[in-house]
């Protein structure tokens, strides 16, 4: 006779009764009819699978692919790994004038704000230069010159969340949105006058065309912030109550390399340096020297608002940075190869997938939630990995870098502050992926990925209760 202990009985007891629970939440969810769920729970001590329902189906990741990109940089270029901007002229100085051009090349700094453009011209005018007679150029060459990943929605062009990705760009707060601005509309002095319009960083780039008006303060609070397509021109519509609190938007610029250009020169003014020539953009010539360089910071803080904020230009520079370091190509084919390649070390199999781009923001990209939990258990023994979860947002946490896309979910006592999980959100689809506390102190991995909702926002209810139950097993 073999005699079970009492303890093993008890797991097992338990872990029936969570798969039981698991599978009629699925079976009798409402909005879950007519979707396709794919959830996978695994141990994370061994990690075992111990729930699977159509964990082997491909389904739509959105930003839980994020995961992968996040995994295959670390791995690629380190945690150590920043983005340098150089400033390099092909001129010479006399007494004060720098005769010849000015080059900014940019490799790939997402988190280039107007700040570190003045700290570069402040470095110049330090060197003593007071006028330059060529032109301010900017070099993008590091990546190549597609904009937009492969299967970007056109109506995401003007969103910050789908601004154009080039090697030489520039972010409006340190939320590091690279190639967009922030508009801020407040009320303005009185009834019927024009909302006050405010431009983070401060620049004459875009052009405003303010049509919105000031209304009673029972009036309706409706503002529509719309860049127009290829250009640069952003319009204000709808009206705004008297006393109300300002609506605020980042919306994408048009052409983010003129962009940073534009604060490159705003900021050499600001410092008494005055270029004589044209903006615009080219090819740094091998013959020019470097004048100054800014380093953005490393990897391991990028990955915070990268993760915490879910922010698609990173993964897609990313993306094009892992491309270009390895295979000489900063291009999202190149960049494609290169994640395929490190995620099969984790025991992945890139050939159960289809992977468009390094946000998911694409309705191609399609990936079992399997795979998602097999890579958030193999990555947990990689030297890097403590910078890899830190980045993850944290259920219920308030603080912005801290909570991130979770901060206003899971606030339960059960659960608050146990959950490290991704978020992604496409129409149609939601999906969360991380580690957990259950109440016995055990520890779990998840993916749950859900396709063809009626309404995403319901899937993320579905997520947080399949946590819930999770926490409580």
């Amino acid at each position: 006779m073999v005699i079970i202990p009492c303890g093993q009985v008890t797991a097992k007891n338990d872990r029936e009764k969570m798969v039981q629970q698991l599978n009629q939440l699925i079976k009798n969810e409402p909005d879950l009819q007519g979707a396709i769920a794919g959830v996978s729970i695994r141990s994370d001590a061994s990690g075992e699978i111990i729930y699977d329902h159509q964990g082997d189906v491909r389904l739509r990741p959105a930003s839980n692919l994020k995961l992968l990109t996040a995994a295959a940089a670390l791995n690629i270029l380190g945690e150590d790994y920043s983005f340098p901007t150089e400033i390099l002229t092909d001129g010479t100085m006399k007494k004060k004038i720098l005769q010849g051009n000015l080059f900014i090349k940019g490799k790939g700094d997402p988190t280039l704000l107007k700040s570190d453009f003045d700290k570069m011209a402040a470095e110049l005018q330090e060197i003593g230069i007071k006028k330059i007679t060529g032109d301010l150029v900017g070099d993008d060459s590091w990546y190549d010159d597609v904009r937009y990943s492969f299967d970007l929605p056109w109506s995401d062009e003007t969103t910050h969340y789908g601004a154009q990705i080039s090697a030489l760009t520039a972010s409006p707060t340190t939320d590091y949105d690279a190639g967009s601005v922030m508009v801020m509309v407040k009320p303005g002095t009185k009834i019927g006058d024009k909302p006050v319009v405010e431009i983070t960083p401060k620049t004459n780039y875009v052009k405003i065309v303010n049509h919105a008006a000031t209304v009673p303060d029972d009036g309706k609070k409706e503002i529509n912030i719309v860049r127009i397509h290829a250009t640069n021109t952003i319009t204000i519509e709808g009206t705004i109550p008297h006393k109300s609190m300002g609506e605020k938007d980042w919306i994408s610029v048009w052409d983010p390399t003129r962009y940073a250009l534009t604060l490159m020169k705003q900021s050499l003014s600001e410092q008494g340096i005055t270029v004589t020539g044209k903006i615009k953009s080219g090819l740094v010539p091998d013959s020019a020297k470097i004048l100054a360089t800014h380093r953005s910071m490393p990897l391991s803080e990028l990955l915070v608002p990268f993760m915490k904020l879910s922010n698609n230009g990173h993964a897609e520079m990313l993306m094009k940075e892992m491309g270009k370091v390895v295979k000489g190509e900063g291009s999202w084919e190149k960049g494609i190869e290169v994640l395929e390649t490190e995620i099969a070390k984790w025991g992945l199999n890139p050939k159960t997938m289809v992977i468009r781009d390094g946000s998911g923001v694409s309705h191609v990209d399609l990936i079992p939630a399997n795979q998602v939990s097999q890579l958030l258990f193999a990555v947990k023994k990689e030297k890097w990995f403590s910078s890899f979860i830190y980045s993850l947002p944290v259920a219920g946490a308030r603080e912005k870098m801290v909570g991130g896309t979770l901060r206003n979910r899971l606030k339960d006592p059960e659960v608050q502050g146990k959950v490290q999980a991704k978020t992604g959100t496409i129409s149609t689809v939601s999906s969360l992926s991380g580690y957990l506390e259950t109440k016995s102190g055990q520890k779990l991995i998840f993916s749950i990925l859900l396709n063809n909702l009626m309404d995403d926002e319901k899937g993320k209810k579905i997520e947080d209760r399949i946590v819930q139950l999770l926490a409580n097993s």
